[in-house]
């Protein structure tokens, strides 16, 4: 599989600049940044939630763990919890399994992006599938995450 159609309607709606960078298969944001020689911090990571209200998307650094306390009482939220395989499918229909980009405004899906992405300017994600990074600049990424809130939502990892 290559890009996920919808990141190929993303990146023309928005006229964004971007190049694509290849990989090894990997199964995690960790070992996706080795894999393609990039800094975790600047490897935007998607986590796929839902709860009763209906799906969210929580965009962060690959270097830091979500926050999900902060996230939920933030959003008044308690209740979100991981999507499950099948919801991830039904959301993000034309991506491999587990290989969610952060782009839920073109998902239609809620989305929060921690403020540390705000700082880097350069900003790499999955594709849709498990071998292809988008490389943007972080004003493209902003851009790419229009409609999406921007508040603290990681912490380091231990």
């Amino acid at each position: 599989m290559s890009m996920a159609d919808t990141v190929g309607y993303a990146l023309a709606l928005t006229d964004v600049d971007f190049s694509i960078l290849r990989h090894r298969h990997s199964s995690s944001s960790r070992e996706t940044a080795h894999e393609a020689g990039v800094s975790e911090d600047s490897l935007a990571k998607a986590v796929a939630l839902r709860d009763q209200i209906g799906p969210l998307l929580a965009v962060l650094p690959a270097d830091r763990d979500l926050d999900m306390d902060a996230l939920q009482g933030a959003l008044r939220r308690p209740g979100l919890r991981l999507m499950t395989e099948d919801e991830l499918g039904e959301v993000f229909f034309d991506c491999e399994k587990g290989a969610v980009p952060p782009l839920g405004p073109d998902y239609r899906v809620p989305t929060i992006v921690d403020t540390s992405l705000e700082k880097q300017p350069d900003i790499y994600f999955e594709a849709g599938d498990h071998q292809d990074l988008v490389h943007v600049s972080g004003t493209s990424f902003q851009r790419l995450m229009r409609g999406a809130e921007f508040l603290e939502i990681s912490s380091a990892r231990a």
